[in-house]
Parts: C-alpha cells; structure tokens; sequence
C-alpha cells in the first residue's frame, strides 16, 4: 500500500425523551438535572473500531447498553429498536469509510449514499420526532487548506466555514450531510479527523497505517486522540451540546513528527520514506483532504483538553513504550 487513507466514523447519542420539545435548547433546560442512573445507550456499529471503543466506555464507567440491530436506512428497524430499548441516548458507529480505503467510495457511490446520507438523515429524522438530541461523529475531512488559511499559519477552518474539499465522493457527501443536518436544531455534529488510538495493532489507527506504507506524505494536520476524545464526547452528550464542532485536539502534527514518535518510543530501527502529492497522486483514485481545524469552540468548552501532541504522548506513545533492557 502506498497511499495515505483518513476514515471516520458517524456516532450518535440521543439523550433521553422529553415532552414535546420544540428546540434543543428547551430539551437542553428539561435534561440539566438528569442523573447518569437514567443513562441506556443504543449503539450502532458492533463490529466497527468506535462502537467497540463506545461498549468499553459504557462498561468502565457502568453505564448500561445495547447493540442496534437495525440498520440506518430502515426507518421501521431503527423504530423498532427504540421501542425495545427505550434508549436515553443513541450511538452510531455504522458508516461506510470504504475497504481498504476512501476510494472503494468512488466505485460505490449508491451504496456510499444509502449508509452514509440515507441512513444518517433517517436516524436524525427519528429522534427529532421523539424529541432526542443526537450526537453526529462526522469529518473534517471536508476542507483543504487555501489562501486563507495556509499551511502552516496557525490559521485553522472554523465551524461556521463552509466546506472547499470536493476531491473525493466520500468527503463530497459528508459536506452535503452536514449542511442537510443542520436544519436538524436537535443535531451536534462532531468533526473527526484522522483518528488515533492507543490500540497500535488496529489497522484503521492513522498511526498504524502510516508505519505500513512503504512512503507517505509529510503534512501538517489536525487529528482525533479517541481516547481522550471520546469520554469528552460522553460528557458533551450529557451537556446537550449540539450544532458543529471541530472535533479534533488543538494544533496539528505532520507525518514525518507522528512517524519521528514512533520510533522514539515503539522501534528504534523504524525507517520511512517521504513522497511528493503529486507522486501519491499516481497511486490513489481520489485526492485527500489536509487541512488545519480550529479547535478553540472545543478547546473552550472543555480546559482540560490536550494539544495534539501532547495527547499523542500522553495517550497513544506512552503507554505504548517499549521497555528498555538494561545492561
């Protein structure tokens, strides 16, 4: 494999039934007292990396849920799953990234469509008329940067920029979801990109996958730690946060730093190759996004929140150290 791949993934968490809300923020004023005692998540995605990581999550923190068996475009299936469950929040982690990669979409764009906008517009549909706000995992892997936000000046796109990258079909739809759910006022959509984890033998890891090419490009952008992320993405479902949010750690880091890591603290002998865009360019069907996100809206909200490269160390490297032998 030579070419570099981002994925990302849709989660939703509907937060419990009230009656007859107009607007989020009047479900927001009746849901502020809530106890986590009341929290049943639905989960959709069983078999995907961030359903898998959302059931582990419910598990340590005690937090009862099920597995949806319905899918995103079958409105009936998605219904009848939340008559059995009576949920107080609904994830989804069931999207369509491609196999091995993004470009599996430009060859299947119906099926693309049907997952990705079908069924996200469906599940946002039905907890708008049950009243429940959904949280959206979505991607920022719908900009690139342009003269007014340039690589390497600091200068990152905002929630409210309109997105400029339309080079793959995959991102191309997750523009038009977004804008669509944005007349959904029950919507938070969350913008992930290029996500990490801890867990280094997923394949989907970003960090995983540029340590498998035999060469990669080497620029600067802003990415997801899920696992400091995603507990905060609990904690914003609880908040009743909705409307967009860049959902990615402040600052960005570059290939070559992320690859420069690897080796610091998981091989020593690990060695890379760089190449050109327009050499990737050769070997990949669809062009990929890089940019830079602002995460000040997120940042603000949530203080604690590490830089990207603080959180690689702190979440991802060092707790994957390689213990050095001593003589």
């Amino acid at each position: 494999m030579h070419s570099l791949t981002t994925s990302s993934f849709f989660i939703f968490f509907s937060v419990s039934p009230v009656k007859s809300p107009s607007t989020a923020a009047e479900i927001m004023g009746a849901e502020a007292n809530g106890s986590s005692a009341s929290l049943n998540f639905l989960i959709y995605g069983r078999t995907g990396w961030i359903g898998g990581i959302l059931g582990k999550l419910c598990e340590s923190q005690g937090i009862p849920y099920t597995y949806g068996s319905g899918r995103l475009e079958d409105r009936r299936s998605l219904i009848s799953d939340f008559d059995s469950v009576k949920p107080s929040h609904v994830f989804n982690a069931a999207g369509v990234t491609g196999r091995p990669n993004v470009d599996w979409c430009e060859s299947h764009k119906v099926e693309t469509i049907r997952t990705n906008v079908v069924g996200t517009l469906t599940l946002a549909d039905v907890c708008k008329e049950r009243g429940l706000v959904l949280i959206n995992y979505a991607t920022g892997c719908i900009f690139e940067y342009d003269s007014g936000h340039p690589l390497g000046s600091g200068l990152g796109f905002k929630e409210e920029d309109t997105p400029n990258f339309t080079g793959s079909f995959y991102s191309k739809t997750k523009a038009m979801v977004e804008e669509l759910l944005k007349n959904y006022e029950n919507v938070c959509t969350l913008r992930v990109r290029m996500p990490i984890s801890s867990d280094l033998t997923n394949p989907r890891n970003f960090v995983t996958k540029i340590a498998r090419y035999e060469k990669v490009v080497d620029i600067p952008n802003s990415m997801t730690i899920l696992d400091e992320l995603l507990p905060i993405s609990v904690e914003m479902a609880k908040r009743n946060l909705t409307g967009v949010w860049n959902f990615t750690n402040p600052g960005v880091v570059s290939h070559n730093e992320v690859l420069e890591m690897y080796r610091e603290f998981i091989d020593p002998s690990f060695t890379w190759k760089n190449f050109t865009l327009e050499e990737q360019a050769k070997v990949i069907v669809a062009p990929r996004s890089n940019n830079e996100l602002d995460a000040t809206k997120l940042k603000t909200e949530f203080p604690e929140m590490l830089s990207i490269k603080e959180s690689l160390v702190k979440f991802v490297f060092e707790p994957n150290k390689k213990t050095e032998i001593k003589g």
